[in-house]
């Protein structure tokens, strides 16, 4: 379950500024940049990108580096792949889940599930720009000159239990998220970098399969 929460969180006035954002502002225009992140949202049919997860456990002082692939294609198909050092992958199609982790696999009906359906709806809202509007979590918005932070404090007791605030930043340039950050009530902490983004590609319907 922690690994599939690492895995999908991939993607929501008049505030005051927490001494954990330096650098960032108060953003003061929020109605203009969810517009703005909405609209690009809807022209962006497909991304294919890198990643770099570094996880900070709270017992250990060395950090834990995985590095996968990140595919996303409308509507609602989502493909997270793990490649180093161990091979571990997640796939949404529209309500279903798929997980294979090692020799392992499941596959899950968000139908069924409450808290699928709302990490399901996280996924969704991320890339498609609707993360403002989420009303399992109070919102905050700062910026910087090149990048927004949207700060996410779960409300629906399931995600606030094993969540204390999701951050995710925004690039200013093409308004696509560069770093999710999760901090866990656990006192974990997990920081997923992504690269080499490709925006619009032709993305085969077979990454997305579910048997």
């Amino acid at each position: 379950m922690n690994k599939l929460f690492i895995s999908i969180c991939i993607l929501c006035c008049g505030f005051t500024v927490k001494a954990q954002y330096p650098g960032y502002t108060s953003l003061n225009d929020l109605g203009t940049f969810k517009s703005a992140f909405a609209v690009a949202a809807q022209k962006t049919s497909s991304i294919k990108s890198d990643f770099v997860q570094e996880k900070n456990l709270s017992m250990l002082s060395e950090k834990i580096i995985s590095k996968g692939k990140f595919w996303f294609k409308k509507e609602n198909q989502v493909r997270m792949e793990y490649t180093n050092p161990f091979e571990y992958l997640m796939v949404i199609n529209k309500d279903k889940v798929f997980i294979k982790d090692g020799q392992k696999q499941n596959t899950i009906s968000t139908k069924s599930n409450k808290l699928f359906q709302q990490i399901n709806k996280i996924t969704v809202d991320c890339v498609q720009g609707n993360v403002l509007n989420n009303t399992d979590f109070t919102i905050r918005v700062f910026e910087n000159k090149t990048t927004y932070l949207i700060e996410m404090s779960p409300m629906a007791k399931n995600l606030k239990d094993f969540f204390k605030t999701i951050i995710v930043t925004v690039d200013k340039k093409d308004y696509t998220v560069s770093n999710i950050e999760m901090d866990e009530n656990s006192g974990d902490n997990t920081i997923i970098r992504f690269s080499n983004k490709e925006m619009n590609t032709n993305l085969p319907d077979a990454l997305f399969a579910i048997k």
